[in-house]
């Protein structure tokens, strides 16, 4: 079996269960024997910090959401072995009846890229803050003050804060996880 012959397609799954629905193809393609066809099924994830309560969750989150992506050679009986798994709704560009369509190389290095970006650079945590927002302290000395943002440092990844203490203004540096958005 020449690699050269497998390609990139999209399959349809029903959203949140994508995890689930890549397992069931994979346990099938290998309870059939046809791993020779189906080189590796993926669900492009990115890891992503949310703060709860105040703490620092990593979450992965799907990145394309209802999609998995299948590296196969779709001959004989593999489309529609990976068709009737349950959980999927079809290949993505397939004409009623028609031929699953392949993803162009520049889509799958794009896709591909981006999923190992997301790897590498998984403690980015886009700077929600803007001077002049007024927010809430959660943590450290001055938990519960509320205070102006007056610069925001993107290399530390820290907010100078104005905080009134005691009818003065004092400057605080903290860090993001620090501080909360007052909505």
């Amino acid at each position: 079996m020449a690699d050269s012959v497998k390609k990139w397609y999209v399959v349809r799954a029903i959203g949140g269960q994508e995890n689930k629905v890549k397992s069931y193809i994979e346990t099938e393609i290998s309870r059939l024997g046809l791993s020779d066809y189906v080189d590796q099924v993926l669900v492009p994830t990115e890891k992503v910090i949310q703060i709860r309560n105040g703490k620092k969750v990593n979450k992965e989150r799907i990145y394309f959401p209802g999609y998995i992506m299948v590296e196969a050679n779709l001959s004989g009986e593999v489309p529609h072995v990976i068709k009737s798994v349950t959980g999927v709704i079809g290949f993505l560009g397939e004409t009623k009846g028609g031929e699953p369509v392949p993803l162009r190389k520049s889509e799958i290095n794009r896709m591909l890229g981006k999923v190992d970006e997301l790897a590498v650079q998984n403690d980015n945590v886009a700077i929600p803050y803007v001077v002049g927002e007024t927010v809430k302290v959660v943590d450290g000395p001055f938990n519960g003050f509320d205070g102006v943002i007056e610069n925001v440092n993107e290399e530390k990844r820290k907010l100078e804060v104005m905080v009134k203490i005691f009818g003065r203004k004092t400057p605080l540096e903290l860090s993001y996880m620090q501080v909360d958005k007052i909505s």
